[in-house]
């Protein structure tokens, strides 16, 4: 299929596809990353094993996918076009009589599959991915996923028994350093120590574990009694496991609910006001996110060229915050149209109206108005700044030296 696509077609798209993959990927890498060093504080405050922090962060993924691929896709072109300008290609391009709409034909043949991307990311992967994200949250906090006890603290197991460890192996299968105390309600407390121990199911009995313990001595103390010591060199210590919660069946947040299931509620008449309006919300938002990609190739190519004779990156800086800044809105959008305070149509609907008109209106200065720069206030007041910062510099040769721009004497 790509060797059908004219030679043009095929050069842009070599030029967006390797920055839009490399944008991407630092875009997840550096939010994954942000929030992996919280679930590894969250896991091991809770005891968990190390293994559920992948699994959460896996299902985290389609999430942080919402935001990564729209900035990787205006990214990706914005800098291929940026490269068109600076090297003057973009120029005898548009000589040969190749408009920036044509140009725009094998962006648009990305833009469109990526949008189609996150539709299935926004409709299924996203509700799905959170429902299982707070369900390995909800099993790590219960216990559900075989918490370890932790080395050096007391553990309270099933309300009578407290049992502290000095060391663990073999992931917390083999304890070294027991002490154990047990209650049995009837005024009978069991102190028992012991040099070792390990941790074993038994088939018939699933709600039951066995602690076996190895060179130790037990205290047992009743009330009125003497204390007796007795000493082992192998004895089992029945453990009951205290019974889990069940996690909650999904659909109980409207955001976790997949397309189909947002349309059959939003539009029900048996359904209360406030879900039907935190359903609708949460549809519009999705659409919009969605739509919105089909406008970023445009906005783009409106970022991408810089005024002539210059190399300035601000139309890269604009374009980030632009995104962003939007992304939030919807989601500010959405929380507002969930509360039924307005409507999806004023919250979400005209902030997209708005922004897509001012994109095509900074499309419409580049690509029609010859020297349109729709950023060249800000190119001014950015080239502004900089000679005023330089003169500042140059008059003031002890702040410049505070600010380590004088080059060290050498010895």
């Amino acid at each position: 299929m790509l060797k059908s696509l004219p030679a043009i077609d095929r050069y842009i798209l070599r030029l967006v596809l390797m920055p839009m993959c490399a944008v991407f990927l630092v875009a997840a890498s550096l939010l994954i990353l942000d929030k992996m060093l919280k679930l590894f504080d969250f896991v091991a405050t809770e005891g968990g094993p190390v293994s559920v922090v992948f699994k959460m962060l896996a299902n985290l993924l389609p999430e942080y996918a919402g935001l990564a691929i729209p900035l990787g896709l205006l990214l990706g072109i914005l800098l291929a076009f940026r490269k068109l300008a600076t090297s003057s290609e973009l120029d005898v391009l548009r000589a040969v009589g190749l408009s920036y709409t044509r140009l725009l034909r094998a962006p648009y043949m990305i833009a469109f599959a990526l949008a189609l991307v996150n539709f299935l990311n926004v409709s299924y992967l996203q509700p799905l991915s959170r429902y299982y994200y707070e369900q390995l949250q909800f099993e790590l906090k219960s216990g559900a996923l075989g918490a370890s006890i932790k080395v050096g603290e007391f553990t309270t197991l099933a309300d009578r028994m407290a049992l502290r460890i000095e060391q663990s192996r073999e992931d917390g299968r083999q304890l070294i350093g027991i002490f154990a105390r047990l209650s049995d309600g009837k005024g009978q407390v069991l102190s028992i120590s012991a040099r070792e121990g390990r941790f074993m199911a038994l088939k018939d009995a699933p709600d039951t574990i066995v602690l076996r313990l190895s060179d130790g001595q037990i205290v047992q103390e009743t009330n009125g009694v003497t204390p007796r010591v007795l000493s082992f060199s192998r004895h089992d210590l029945p453990i009951e496991l205290p019974a889990i919660e069940a996690f909650r069946q999904r659909g109980g947040k409207e955001r976790e609910y997949i397309l189909p299931e947002l349309l059959s509620i939003g539009w029900a008449d048996q359904v209360s006001e406030k879900a039907r309006a935190e359903v609708r919300a949460s549809f519009s938002y999705r659409m919009v996110e969605v739509i919105m990609m089909l406008l970023m190739p445009l906005l783009a190519v409106a970022l991408a060229i810089p005024p002539k004779r210059s190399t300035s990156a601000l139309g890269l800086f604009v374009s980030i915050v632009m995104v962003v800044a939007y992304h939030k809105v919807n989601e500010y959008g959405q929380s507002v149209a969930a509360l039924g305070k307005v409507g999806p149509l004023v919250s979400l609907w005209a902030p997209f109206v708005i922004f897509a008109a001012l994109i095509f209106w900074m499309y419409w200065r580049v690509a029609y108005v010859p020297g349109g720069q729709p950023i060249g206030a800000l190119e001014r007041l950015a080239q502004g700044i900089g000679k005023w910062l330089s003169s500042f510099f140059k008059r003031n040769p002890a702040v410049r030296k505070l600010a380590g721009l004088d080059p060290v004497a050498e010895n």
